[in-house]
C-alpha cells in the first residue's frame, strides 16, 4: 500500500522537513512498522510504497525504488531468514536503512552474528552516542536482540553506541550506502535527539543521485 501522509504541519518541528521540496520514492519493509516512522519519513519527502516482510527483492526493485527501509518489528531476526537473504540482495543497489529489527536484519545481511541480550533494551531515556561527532542521543527503544559488532566485517563502522552497556546502537557501510540505528528515532514517543537520521538517509538517497546533500 502506499502512504504519503507526512507529520501535521502544526506539529512539525525538523526545519530541514520544512524546507524539503524534493520527492524520493523510497519501498519500506513491513515488519512491524510504525504509523509515525512512515510520517516522519514523508516529512523528509519520501513517498512510500509499504510491502509485505516477505516480499523478493526482485519485485522490490521492479518499484525503482530511490531506497529502502527495513522496519521495526517484533522477535528474534534470526527467525526471519528470507529477510536476511532478501537484504543480502539489495544491498549497493540502492540506499537503505534499518531500524530496529531493521538494524538487526541489516546486521545478518552483513555477514555480523546477533544474540539475544539478558534483559533486553526498553523505555526511554536511553543514551546513545554518535560514534562520528561524540554527540550523546537520549533514546526509545524496545528490543531484546543486539548486533554483535566484533561479528562485523571490517567494512562497516558501528556508529552508535549504548551508553548504559556498551552495545551496537547503529551501524553504517558507507560502500554499500546502508545505515543502520537500534532504536525508535521518530519521537512517538520519546524525545527528537534522533530525528535528524530520516534527513541522513534522504541525503544518502540524494548523494546516490548526484544531487546536493541538506545543510
Amino acid at each position: 500500500y502506499k502512504w504519503v501522509a507526512p507529520t501535521g504541519s502544526e506539529w512539525e518541528f525538523a526545519e530541514k522537513a520544512k524546507s524539503n521540496k524534493d520527492k524520493f520514492n523510497v519501498v519500506c519493509f513491513d515488519f512491524g512498522i510504525k504509523n509515525n516512522i512512515m510520517r516522519r519519513l514523508a516529512s523528509f519527502g519520501c513517498e512510500l510504497t509499504v510491502v509485505p516482510a516477505n516480499y523478493s527483492a526482485e519485485d522490490v526493485m521492479k518499484l525503482k525504488p530511490d531506497g529502502i527501509l527495513f522496519s521495526n518489528g517484533p522477535g528474534d531476526p534470526s527467525a526471519a531468514p528470507y529477510a536476511v537473504e532478501n537484504c543480502k540482495k539489495l544491498l549497493g543497489q540502492v540506499p537503505v536503512f534499518g531500524i530496529c529489527m531493521g538494524h538487526q536484519v541489516l546486521g545478518q545481511a552483513f555477514g555480523g552474528k546477533t544474540f539475544k541480550m539478558k534483559f533486553g533494551h526498553h523505555g526511554g531515556n536511553h543514551p546513545v552516542r554518535n560514534e562520528f561527532t561524540q554527540a550523546v542521543e537520549i533514546s526509545a527503544q524496545n528490543h531484546n536482540f543486539a548486533v554483535d559488532p566484533n561479528s562485523l566485517p571490517k567494512e562497516v563502522k558501528v556508529s552508535h553506541l549504548n551508553l548504559n552497556d556498551g552495545t551496537c546502537a547503529g551501524m553504517v557501510w558507507e560502500e554499500k550506502m546502508a545505515m543502520t540505528i537500534q532504536y525508535h528515532p521518530e519521537a512517538s514517543p520519546g524525545p527528537h535527539d534522533s530525528d535528524n537520521c530520516f534527513a541522513q538517509f534522504v541525503d544518502m538517497i540524494r548523494a546516490s543521485k548526484g544531487m546536493a546533500v541538506s545543510r
